[in-house]
Formats: C-alpha cells, structure tokens, sequence
C-alpha cells in the first residue's frame, strides 16, 4: 500500500490520504484524479483496470485502490 500512497500524495500532494476515511466525499479525488490514478496504478502494478471497475466505490480508501489493483491482476 506504500507504493499507492506515494502515487495518491504525488498526484495530490496538499491532502493527507493517510487520515481520509474516504476520499471520494472528502473531495480528495475527483473523476479527471482517477483518470490518472487508474494509468499511474497500471504503470506501476502492471495491471489492466477494467473500465467497468473505474467506480468512485474503488477509490474511497487504500483499501480499495489495493483491492482493485489485486483483482485487476498487479
């Protein structure tokens, strides 16, 4: 999860993943941050995310990034 942390704070330096409880309503990430998220988390994890997986329910947490990540074979 460090490795997604480091890509959430690089892509948004100013907000602190590390105490947001969700992301998506805390405003943190929006559908232009997820674009880029999704072809960042790709790069590095060497996986293919499904456009049917690029749902803000799978960008609330690390959590979730993770789990999506794992499911979409990195």
């Amino acid at each position: 999860m460090d490795k997604i942390l480091n890509i959430l704070k690089e892509l948004e330096p100013e907000f602190d993943f590390e105490s947001s409880e969700n992301f998506i309503e805390d405003g943190y990430l929006d559908s232009f941050d997820i674009t880029t998220l999704v072809s960042e988390l790709e790069n590095e994890f060497g996986c293919l995310i499904a456009g049917t997986d690029v749902r803000s329910e799978n960008f609330v947490s690390l959590e979730a990034i993770a789990e999506l990540v794992k499911k979409s074979g990195g």
